[in-house]
């Protein structure tokens, strides 16, 4: 599932530090949890589809790393990343 092209550029410059940033972990865990809101959508509609099911479980996993690198590396830009994306932790 390719993700809108619009929609990307806006996440990415919601969340960037820099005019040319795109790889920083800020924007690389707020483009998992957009992808990861929109399969949890799609499920709710589409029970049955494990092999998605299994690319999201990957997805979590890889946001996850990514928030405990962020928060070993900056705990600021973690609490800032976590609150803004209401997630949990």
């Amino acid at each position: 599932m390719p993700q809108d092209a619009d929609v990307k550029k806006d996440v990415i410059s919601k969340y960037r530090l820099h005019e040319s940033d795109t790889g920083s972990s800020e924007v690389q865990v707020a483009l998992l949890s957009q992808r990861i809101e929109y399969l949890t959508e799609h499920f709710k509609t589409h029970k049955k589809d494990h092999h998605s099911r299994r690319g999201l479980l990957k997805l979590v996993g890889q946001r996850r790393r990514l928030l405990d690198y962020l928060k070993r590396s900056s705990v600021e830009r973690y609490r800032t990343v976590v609150s803004s994306l209401n997630l949990r932790k």
